[in-house]
């Protein structure tokens, strides 16, 4: 008889998101439900409702717990870029990998699909605050707002490719980092623009 360790609810509520990271990124979106968490976690239903109270709880909680991950690895990533020791490149490429191969791009189709577009909001939140974060107060409103719309051409350009970049780019016969490539040259121009890269 095996004796399954107490989680504090924080711990509980952690232990459920990474495995609803892991169905998603395994079996894509429609897989991140109470029951399948439940059986993957060995906990019961009733446990995740407590936690989550709904379905629709869990999916947003998982959104706002990829955000906040994707966003602090690319606020790092563009701290580094600022201090020399990063590259723009890296930006990008984390972001198209957040919506990409880390599920995110499947996960805010899915919930535009099916109508729950307020799990969104914490994406669309914390993406903002990255933003702000990066621009420094001292910057001029043009210039953060120049990053805001850069931000902004990013992200669109991620999820449109995690979402059908690899069809498309064969349908057009051109090479599947090109979108990647056009993002690094705006953000490049962008953070020179705005003076947070040499």
């Amino acid at each position: 008889m095996s004796i399954r360790k107490r989680l504090s609810p924080e711990e509980s509520r952690a232990v459920a998101l990474e495995a609803a990271r892991a169905l998603l990124i395994e079996t894509g979106p429609q897989s991140v439900t109470l029951k399948a968490v439940a059986g993957r976690i060995g906990r019961t239903h009733a446990n995740l409702l407590h936690h989550f109270g709904s379905a629709s709880g869990l999916q947003k909680e998982l959104a706002r717990h990829l955000a906040q991950t994707v966003c602090d690895t690319i606020g790092e990533a563009v701290r580094a870029t600022r201090a020399g020791i990063g590259s723009p490149r890296e930006v990008v490429d984390l972001t198209f990998d957040a919506f990409g191969r880390e599920g995110g791009g499947p996960l805010a189709s899915w919930m535009l699909a099916s109508g729950n577009e307020d799990a969104l909001n914490p994406i669309v939140e914390t993406i903002h605050e990255l933003v702000d974060d990066l621009a420094p107060e001292e910057a001029q409103h043009d210039a953060k707002l120049s990053m805001h719309e850069t931000t902004f051409t990013l992200v669109l350009l991620a999820l449109g490719d995690a979402l059908m970049g690899e069809q498309l780019a064969e349908s057009l016969n051109v090479d599947r980092m090109a979108a990647r490539d056009r993002a690094e040259a705006m953000l490049v121009a962008s953070l020179k623009e705005s003076g947070l890269l040499a």
